[in-house]
């Protein structure tokens, strides 16, 4: 019996000694990727419609740590949730209204990161001749009643589109063929093509739509040097909302300017569409 009772006690003390020793270890580094936290990048539909940020950011998180969540909406709605704080870091395409964003203090800098090009895409090449003149390309729309798909969401291609329509001193609703979709580039893509309609897209998307064979929309104005579609990045002002992540934007914003990152932005559709889907900018 005395023996049973020394062992136990025997025992007992070795559990004590190792939970002593066990508490007594460093504690793990735990950093690394995927262990750095996460940020919200608010974006538009168009970047989010081409692929490009599910080529990109993968490798992004490997490389650094950091997760992304993204919201992809249109421009405006965008620099919205930055305005409001909802967002860490905005990568758009509305430079006017993204060089407000920052002077007005919601943004730290507004950098170039890459640009394409945005064209008129139609049901036919027959009532418009394919051609590099947009301003003729418009006219031909509105003097002929042609059927016209508008985003209508105040994104940066709307933006675009109602900066060409009052370049002509034309307006899009003096013509009853005009629909304004309030919709994203895909689904305005979409109703376009069911319509028979005409709408003014970015490239990459009508590619990536093209190519799944959800629209049959030949080009019908590309080429023009008014239709280049500029993209910007902007970390969101931590002095105007202190509870972003500025860590974790300044990392994505110094990855997306990195000529690494560069490189494969240049990269992206260049196997599939024999020509990359974005040219990337960024400067020293």
């Amino acid at each position: 019996m005395i023996k049973k009772l020394f062992l136990h006690m025997f025992i007992i003390a070795i559990l004590l000694v190792s939970v002593l020793q066990l508490h007594s270890l460093p504690a793990r580094d735990l950093s690394g990727a995927g262990e750095r936290g996460r940020i919200i990048l608010s974006t538009t539909t168009s970047t989010q419609d081409s692929g490009l940020l599910d080529f990109l950011l993968p490798i992004f998180t490997r490389e650094t740590g950091w997760e992304v969540d993204v919201i992809a909406v249109g421009t405006g709605a965008a620099l919205r949730m930055g305005r409001d704080g909802d967002a860490d870091v905005l990568l758009v395409h509305a430079m006017a209204e993204e060089l407000q964003f920052v002077e007005d203090g919601f943004g730290l800098r507004r950098f170039d990161v890459m640009y394409n090009d945005f064209l008129v895409v139609g049901p036919n090449i027959t009532d418009i001749v394919p051609n590099a003149d947009i301003n003729h390309t418009f006219r031909e729309i509105a003097s002929r009643n042609l059927g016209f798909v508008s985003r209508g969401d105040n994104s940066g291609t709307h933006v675009m589109e109602n900066n060409l329509w009052a370049s002509l001193g034309i307006s899009p609703a003096s013509f009853s063929s005009y629909i304004s979709a309030g919709q994203g580039m895909g689904a305005t893509l979409q109703i376009a093509d069911e319509l028979g309609a005409y709408t003014l897209t970015d490239r990459a998307t009508w590619l990536i739509f093209s190519r799944d064979d959800r629209i049959n929309l030949p080009a019908i104005c590309e080429g023009a040097v008014e239709l280049l579609n500029y993209y910007g990045i902007i970390a969101v002002n931590p002095a105007m909302h202190p509870h972003v992540n500025s860590q974790g934007a300044e990392a994505f914003v110094e990855w997306m300017l990195s000529d690494s990152t560069q490189n494969l932005i240049g990269q992206y559709g260049l196997a599939e569409f024999g020509g990359a889907l974005f040219t990337p900018n960024s400067h020293p």
